[in-house]
């Protein structure tokens, strides 16, 4: 049967390809022990450096349980580490840790294999994911990776 997938609408079109590149990643970081959520969680608070974990849950534009869940997995893995907040007993910062660090890392380079920089796709997709935020202030995004 022939591909017919250039006749598609342009939103069907994109949501195929997004799944596509979301399949294949997401299956690749499986397999070095990391979730999509992880990878958002741990970008996050390398940019940030050592914060707490409404920040990051705020950042990502996810509920604080389920950020939670997703920071003990990682302090379980030996990923971050989680310490008292030198100003307020009753929060706890989150630190990357070099293991942290280094399945970020290889994260990346995997999201660079999977799908290679391209600046004018990227143009256009900034163009379209601005235009929904814009549209729908409601809109849950990830932060850029």
């Amino acid at each position: 049967m022939e591909d017919q997938s250039a006749q598609w609408p342009i939103g069907r079109l994109l949501a195929a390809a997004s799944r596509a590149v979301e399949r294949e990643w997401d299956e690749r970081l499986r397999a070095i022990g990391l979730q999509h959520a992880a990878l958002i969680a741990l970008d996050i608070a390398l940019r940030t450096g050592p914060t707490g974990a409404d920040v990051i849950a705020r950042t990502a534009r996810v509920q604080p349980q389920t950020m939670s869940r997703t920071l003990e997995r990682l302090e379980r893995d030996g990923m971050i580490e989680r310490s008292p907040h030198p100003e307020d007993g009753r929060r706890r910062l989150v630190t990357v840790t070099e293991h942290g660090r280094r399945m970020w890392d290889t994260a990346r380079h995997i999201e660079r294999e999977v799908l290679p920089d391209d600046p004018e796709l990227r143009a256009r997709l900034g163009a379209i994911v601005a235009g929904v935020r814009r549209s729908d202030p409601d809109e849950v995004l990830a932060p850029d990776m």
